[in-house]
C-alpha cells in the first residue's frame, strides 16, 4: 500500500500541480464574451479546465520520461520524480497514456470540438517531446501554441466566436512568455545550454529580441482588440484596461530581464505587485465586459 501511495504521489508531482494555473487561460474567451454569468457555461469552463489539466499532465509525464538524462544535469529538474528515480520511465509512460485518455474522454463528453482541440494539443506536444524540441525557433512556437490552444479550447467549449485580435494577443503573449522562459533559463545556467539542446543555438541577445518583439505585438494587438469589443456606450473600460495590461507586461519583463522567469508560474506567484496589477486589469476589463 505504501508503495502504491508513493507511486501515486510521484505521478501527481510529475504532472506539475503548480503549472495547472496555466489552464486558467481557458476562461479568457468566455470572460471576454461576457458569458460567465450563465451557470451552465461556468460548469463547462470548469470541466474544460479539468480536461486540459489532465492532458497537460499527461504530456508532462511523457516529456519527463524522454528527458531523464538532460534533467539529471539540471540544478532543479534533477529533483523531478522520474529524474530522481522515484518514478520509473515505464510507469511514467503508462500513466501518461491513462491520464491522456481520461482528459480526452472528458473533453469530448463536454463538446466534440473541445475533444478535437485537446487531441491537437496532445499530438503537437508528443511531436515536440519526440523531435521538435530539438529544432531552434520551432520549439518556441510549439510551446507558445500550447498556451494558445488553452485559450482556443475555452472559446470552443462555450461556443463563442474568437476575435482575430484575441488570437493574436494569445499567440504573441504566449511567445513573449516562452522566449522569456528560455532567456531566464540561459541566464540561470550561465550561458550553458547543456541541459536543453536548443539553448545551445540561442544567445541572450537573440532571445531578448524575440521577447521584446513579442511584447510589442501583444500590446498592439491587445489595444486593437480592446477598441473592437467596446460596446459604444458609457465609459470605454476596455480602453482603460490597456494601461494595467501594459504595466503587467512591463513588470513581468523585469523578472525576465533578471533571469527569474524560468518557471512563469513561480515568477507570478512570488510577485505580489504583479498579482495586484493583474487583479486591477481583471476588474477593469470585467467592468467593461459586463457594463450595461
Amino acid at each position: 500500500m505504501a508503495n502504491v501511495l508513493r507511486t501515486a504521489s510521484a505521478i501527481v508531482r510529475t504532472m506539475r500541480p503548480r503549472q495547472w494555473a496555466k489552464n486558467v487561460l481557458v476562461v479568457a474567451a468566455a470572460l471576454a464574451a461576457g458569458v460567465l454569468g450563465d451557470g451552465n457555461n461556468v460548469a463547462i469552463i470548469i470541466g474544460t479546465f479539468a480536461a486540459f489539466t489532465l492532458v497537460a499532465g499527461a504530456v508532462y509525464l511523457f516529456n519527463d520520461s524522454r528527458d531523464v538524462a538532460e534533467d539529471r544535469l539540471h540544478p532543479t529538474k534533477r529533483l523531478r520524480p522520474v529524474a530522481a528515480g522515484e518514478l520509473s520511465v515505464r510507469a511514467a509512460v503508462g500513466s501518461s497514456i491513462v491520464v491522456a485518455a481520461a482528459g480526452l474522454a472528458l473533453g469530448t463528453a463536454i463538446d466534440r470540438g473541445l475533444g478535437v482541440t485537446l487531441t491537437i494539443y496532445v499530438v503537437i506536444q508528443v511531436a515536440y517531446a519526440l523531435w521538435l524540441k530539438q529544432q531552434p525557433v520551432v520549439d518556441l512556437t510549439i510551446v507558445a501554441a500550447g498556451f494558445l490552444l488553452r485559450a482556443i479550447a475555452g472559446g470552443v467549449a462555450v461556443d463563442v466566436p474568437l476575435s482575430q485580435w484575441f488570437l493574436l494577443v494569445a499567440s504573441f503573449g504566449s511567445l513573449f512568455m516562452v522566449a522569456g522562459k528560455r532567456y531566464s533559463e540561459l541566464r540561470s545556467l550561465g550561458g550553458s545550454g547543456n541541459t536543453r539542446r536548443t539553448l545551445q543555438e540561442y544567445s541572450e541577445s537573440y532571445l531578448r529580441f524575440v521577447w521584446s518583439l513579442a511584447a510589442a505585438v501583444t500590446i498592439t494587438a491587445y489595444s486593437l482588440w480592446a477598441f473592437e469589443i467596446y460596446k459604444g456606450s458609457g465609459v470605454n473600460w476596455q480602453a482603460i484596461s490597456i494601461a494595467p495590461f501594459v504595466m503587467g507586461l512591463l513588470r513581468y519583463a523585469v523578472d525576465i530581464d533578471r533571469g527569474l522567469a524560468g518557471e512563469p508560474e513561480e515568477a507570478v506567484l512570488r510577485d505580489r505587485v504583479l498579482q495586484l496589477i493583474a487583479v486591477s486589469w481583471l476588474v477593469v476589463f470585467a467592468i467593461g465586459v459586463y457594463q450595461k
